[in-house]
């Protein structure tokens, strides 16, 4: 059998590898022939080959797009999700979220893979859990795919204001310059998914915007994703109004971590509430992650099954 891929608009040296090395991984990898002139590349072989083989440039030229570089561990990555029974690429990226700057990012424990389910079955999903477990991460990383595919126009990411013990009043600047380092962690997920020269003008536009929670009050999103960081330390009724915000073709993710209430003792935490009383509402979703499931520096883990038992 016998396929010709046509390469338009695509750096034929970022494609192939310095030295066409990732060339040389599809040919070691696959039988068959796969020869490079000008802009196409031609593949000679058995069908279910030639079929694979095709599927993972692609895909390759697709990460390219998204991230703008392809490194030897993307193609390698690519070509271990090619080996399915049926040689279908989509079977084995279900859990691919999204091809950021600095790879795909996917689920790598088994409460994440149920993170990423109830995501993909549900319009609210509701993510519980620790530190360190990706619960911010992959909402940014739906949010991201969803408006790279065009399912959504926009991405509206907040958090409440809520001190963690300490004083941010003092800080100089205008109010924009006091409230932006509560949203630094959002920030710095965008910027490990988008490059700069990407980031700054949706920001600028308001195509991505980064806000705190106050500064959802009255307002309708159509077309969407929502985010809600922190989310314990929202009040009953400002969980409420984020809610409400939700528009005609949206989706929302709200993230927490119900052991690190930073409210005042009198005040209720919003995400508490909702844990019981969202559970048998159709289309709403719930995630729980635990200390299994912790993805930063190993000693994280040890750190929180100890305040656990604390």
């Amino acid at each position: 059998m016998k396929k010709t891929i046509e390469l338009k608009g695509i750096d034929l040296q970022s494609l192939l590898g310095a030295g066409d090395a990732h060339l040389r991984l599809l040919e070691n990898t696959f039988p068959g022939q796969i020869i490079v002139r000008g802009n196409y590349i031609h593949l000679d072989g058995v069908e279910k080959d030639i079929n694979i083989v095709h599927d993972v440039i692609h895909e390759m030229i697709q990460t390219l797009n998204r991230k703008g570089s392809l490194t030897k561990k993307d193609v390698r990555q690519l070509i271990n999700i090619s080996n399915v029974e049926n040689g279908n690429i989509k079977e084995k990226t279900e859990n691919v979220i999204h091809y950021g700057r600095k790879g795909a990012i996917q689920s790598r424990t088994v409460g994440q893979t149920e993170y990423i389910k109830n995501v993909r079955e549900n319009d609210i999903v509701f993510s519980i859990g620790p530190a360190g477990t990706g619960k911010t991460y992959i909402a940014v990383a739906f949010a991201v795919a969803a408006l790279e595919s065009h399912q959504v126009d926009r991405i509206v990411l907040s958090r409440p204001a809520v001190e963690a013990g300490e004083n941010l009043g003092f800080l100089p600047g205008d109010l924009q310059d006091k409230i932006d380092p509560y949203l630094t962690p959002l920030y710095d997920a965008l910027g490990d998914m988008l490059l700069q020269t990407k980031l700054k003008p949706l920001l600028a536009k308001k195509i991505i915007e980064v806000i705190p929670l106050a500064y959802m009050r009255g307002r309708t999103l159509n077309n969407a994703f929502l985010i809600l960081d922190e989310a314990q330390n929202a009040t009953a009724m400002q969980m409420k109004m984020f809610l409400t915000r939700l528009g005609v073709n949206s989706k929302a993710i709200i993230t927490g971590d119900i052991t690190q209430i930073d409210l005042p003792r009198n005040v209720n935490s919003g995400l508490v509430q909702v844990a019981k009383i969202l559970q048998k509402i159709d289309g709403i979703g719930f995630a729980t992650l635990t200390e299994t499931d912790v993805v930063r520096h190993q000693l994280v883990r040890e750190i929180i099954r100890a305040y656990e038992k604390e």
